[in-house]
């Protein structure tokens, strides 16, 4: 007897992820982490979200309608990512004094704002400001691939320094917030490394006919293919880790007061 799956690569990555992502969901509610985590939660939800909207709504809306649907939910998605991190900063370096946290959290963003600014593509003038409804999305698009560059950077930064002072604080190595980060930044260099890639393909790649131009679109979806696979890896290590109550982790203990003496 001869089983015959007829499913790609994409389907296979595509129910993976939305079911690893559906099962983190239980774990966050189930092991009561979303009281703890509120904006990684819903940076969850939007994900597994994007993905359920990207495989009903295909081909069922026109394209237009689909194409706003899709780039405002990548700009709410863009903007929770860094509500997310703001988040995981506050819980990592809980203690350190308000006026040297401002001053950190300046630092970094100044840092991955410099970053951001001299790297991608930035859109003419003319096309920001022109009178059209392509032109806002556009610019809607810009936005959220510019924010969640944004957030990816900040995450990296964020966890370079939980890993070396996050122990003087609240974030050892077993906690749930350094497990958390240690994720996010994986996937984030996943993501920024496909991005450098794609543009350097982009940039130097000249086909002369049909056979190297597919061959450098099937290199261009095995990067990203390679890259929803980090991410499942992710999330399956944020449930391994997220169902594991954190070391020394606070437990109620009742002092049963001694009996009185006769």
């Amino acid at each position: 007897m001869h089983f015959n799956f007829n499913f790609t690569t994409i389907q296979v990555l595509w129910t993976l992820t939305f079911a690893a992502l559906l099962v983190l969901l239980v774990v966050l509610l189930g092991r009561d982490r979303i009281r703890r985590y509120p904006w990684f939660t819903t940076s969850i939800v939007l994900m597994a979200l994007r993905l359920m909207m990207s495989r009903l709504l295909f081909d069922k809306l026109p394209q237009f309608t689909f194409n706003a649907v899709m780039i405002s939910l990548a700009d709410l998605m863009g903007l929770v990512g860094l509500l997310v991190v703001v988040e995981l900063a506050r819980r990592a370096f809980e203690g350190l004094p308000r006026p040297l946290w401002i001053a950190n959290s300046l630092g970094l963003l100044a840092v991955a704002g410099a970053v951001l600014g001299v790297w991608g593509p930035w859109p003419a003038w003319k096309t920001l400001t022109a009178d059209s409804h392509t032109a806002t999305l556009r610019v809607m698009q810009m936005v959220a691939q510019k924010t969640e560059s944004l957030a990816l950077l900040l995450t990296v930064g964020l966890c370079l320094l939980v890993v070396l002072f996050g122990r003087r604080y609240k974030a050892g190595w077993r906690s749930h917030t350094q497990q958390i980060l240690i994720g996010l930044s994986t996937a984030a260099l996943a993501q920024l490394g496909l991005q450098l890639m794609i543009e350097r393909i982009m940039k130097t790649a000249a086909p002369h006919n049909q056979a190297e131009l597919d061959r450098i679109v099937g290199f261009r979806d095995k990067l990203i293919n390679a890259d929803n696979v980090v991410y499942v890896v992710v999330v399956v290590w944020w449930i391994v880790c997220l169902w594991i109550d954190e070391t020394g982790a606070n437990t109620e203990v009742l002092d049963v007061p001694a009996e009185a003496e006769p």
